[in-house]
């Protein structure tokens, strides 16, 4: 590997993506930012020093020019964070033909699409993806059918590039957040917030009261898991589904009343 590790960040103008940014441009890798709109990635570019590179994380076409565009600057992919992603809602017999495909889009083809056009340059470097999933990966929550879907297939796309590529040293995990504070999920909120009249803060809390850290994370701390993921301190670790969500999915749901006695 180079002196200077080149980090590749889909969805990186916001949210997980942009936390990941700041975090490996200030251990000094190069960030080539990935993202639909232009304006937040030049704002992170600014503070980060990073290439953007504005388009569809999920077209085969944009990743061509992609790829070129980090090799025209000195850089080669050492490590892919797969953080696109976005919404799927509506049970199964709400959801249209446009908005299924849409949510395998944004959630599913833009980590496939990624990871594909990266894999020659990890082989090259034997470098690192981590896919940025979700407990909606684990679990099912009401009325998010294309997500749920798509999160779950991240798992499994982790596992089949984990053993596919294991062999050329290519590491492969797979990061489930539980609530994060990010722009997503504040829009995420306003149910809440208008049925309860509260604030933002304490619909947060409400989505929390059954999380035994109480709270959600920020968007530093899965940055933070995700830095450990591609750097050699994980060296052993390929195929790993690491849950960080403060505890959310060990809770024994059945049992939740007890707590209320």
């Amino acid at each position: 590997m180079s002196e200077r590790r080149t980090v590749v960040i889909t969805g990186a103008g916001t949210g997980i993506g942009e936390a990941c940014a700041r975090l490996f441009a200030s251990r000094g890798a190069r960030v080539a930012l990935i993202g639909r709109r232009r304006a937040p990635l030049e704002q992170v570019a600014r503070e980060t020093g990073g290439l953007v590179l504005d388009g569809d994380a999920a077209s085969r076409a944009d990743w061509t020019r992609f790829i070129a565009a980090i090799k025209a600057n000195g850089g080669a992919v050492d490590a892919l964070v797969a953080c696109a992603g976005g919404l799927g809602m509506g049970t199964a017999t709400e959801t249209g033909d446009d908005a299924w495909d849409a949510a395998m889009r944004v959630n599913l083809d833009t980590a496939f699409v990624s990871a594909r056009a990266c894999l020659p340059e990890l082989i090259a470097r034997r470098g690192a993806i981590v896919l940025v999933a979700s407990i909606a990966s684990l679990a099912a929550g009401p009325g998010v059918c294309g997500y749920t879907t798509s999160k779950h297939a991240l798992i499994g796309l982790m596992r089949s590039l984990a053993r596919d590529y294991g062999p050329h040293g290519v590491r492969v995990n797979a990061v489930c957040p539980g609530w994060v504070r990010t722009p997503m999920a504040d829009e995420e909120m306003t149910p809440l917030v208008q049925h309860y009249d509260e604030s933002l803060d304490a619909a947060y809390q409400r989505v929390c009261a059954d999380v035994p850290l109480r709270r959600p994370a920020h968007a530093d701390e899965i940055a933070s898991v995700c830095e450990f993921l591609v750097s050699p301190a994980a060296s052993i670790m390929t195929g790993a589904t690491v849950v960080a969500d403060g505890g959310s999915s060990i809770v024994d749901v059945p049992t939740l009343a007890f707590d209320r006695l």
